[in-house]
């Protein structure tokens, strides 16, 4: 059995989970409502604060959806409570971001601003000239967002220019050698 579809999901106080038919999944909290419908196969139980996701057989497809099932309804239940953020660092002589009013604008080497609006669902959030915070209770929709501001300009291994995720590791490549 799945180790994680096996793993009960505790729903803390103020979260009100309902399961209503074909598997639709609505989840409140203080941050706000989700929903998704899950595959029909698995069966989502919710007893005492405890919901449980089983499977109906052992075949693959079935073992394969059980975990992914009891992870997507798991972020579902953490987005309304805390919320999910991704942070992204700009790096480059002359790249700055700034908010102005609900969008995104960043000077990153084009002979043009980019802007990115921000939507109803995520909120961007500028610390400093260097530095993005994307937040949201979909986290889908979060790395999504996410994604596509770094797509604007990813970073280069030459001299690491660019937008990159807090976390990433940048591999630089040596230059070339020049004529001799």
């Amino acid at each position: 059995m799945s180790r994680i579809g096996r793993a009960p999901i505790t729903v803390p106080a103020g979260v009100e989970v309902t399961v209503s038919e074909n598997n639709h999944i609505t989840v409140k909290g203080p941050k706000g409502t989700l929903e998704r419908t899950v595959v029909p196969q698995m069966k989502v139980e919710v007893k005492d604060g405890v919901l449980t996701v089983s499977r109906p057989d052992d075949t693959k497809e079935n073992r394969s959806l059980h975990g992914l099932t009891r992870t997507l309804i798991h972020n579902m239940v953490v987005g309304v409570v805390d919320g999910f953020e991704k942070k992204l660092e700009i790096n480059g002589v002359g790249y700055r971001a700034s908010k102005e009013g609900k969008n995104l604008v960043m000077n990153l080497g084009y002979s043009h601003n980019v802007v990115v609006p921000e939507t109803e669902d995520i909120q961007i959030d500028v610390p400093d000239a260097n530095h993005i915070v994307i937040k949201g209770i979909d986290k889908q929709k979060v790395g999504q967002f996410a994604a596509e501001v770094r797509g604007k300009r990813p970073p280069e291994p030459y001299k690491g220019k660019g937008i990159k995720y807090d976390y990433e590791v940048i591999r630089r490549k040596e230059g070339k050698t020049g004529a001799k």
